[in-house]
């Protein structure tokens, strides 16, 4: 199964895609978009919209992952993540891949074993369990793995937005 991982945010969004078979990962590609904050914000939805079309075009993957919003005390960040979340959401959707949401709890939870897992454990599980050489860069691709695998450890017990 190949799975993309998606970490979204507005200035930066992660992509991870791995192939997992009989319960062993092997990374495929990850990176991410960068949109310039002095773009207007409908183009910058369109550079996210357009690029992640092409990493979909590109490696075809079976389902996608997202990272539900973690709302914090800053309501307009919150806002511009749900905006490129939603631009991420509708682009799976009309590309016609199910699309599977997880809380970072549940990200941590099936990578580390452990929900309040700090970040460096994260990225360090990452790079053991697909075999990497150095650490995922930068932290939102980092970030857009750890989903994709949180998927293959975890996708039956989901919400899922079926096409």
């Amino acid at each position: 199964m190949r799975i993309l991982g998606i970490d979204p945010g507005l200035a930066t969004t992660g992509y991870g895609v791995i192939d997992y078979h009989k319960n062993q990962f092997q990374a495929v590609q990850y990176g991410v978009i960068r949109t310039n904050s002095k773009t207007s914000m409908p183009q910058r939805l369109s550079i996210i919209n357009a690029n992640l079309k092409e990493v979909i075009l590109r490696y075809e993957p079976d389902v996608m992952a997202v990272e539900e919003l973690f709302f914090n005390t800053n309501a307009k960040t919150a806002m511009l993540v749900g905006q490129a979340r939603g631009v991420v959401l509708l682009t799976a959707t009309m590309e016609g891949i199910e699309t599977y949401e997880y809380t970072p709890l549940q990200v941590k939870q099936g990578v580390a074993g452990y929900g309040r897992a700090e970040k460096k454990q994260i990225q360090l599980m990452v790079k053991t369990l697909l075999n990497l050489k150095e650490l995922p860069k930068p932290d939102d691709a980092a970030d857009a793995l750890a989903i994709a695998m949180c998927h293959a450890h975890t996708g039956n017990f989901c919400n899922v937005f079926k096409v």
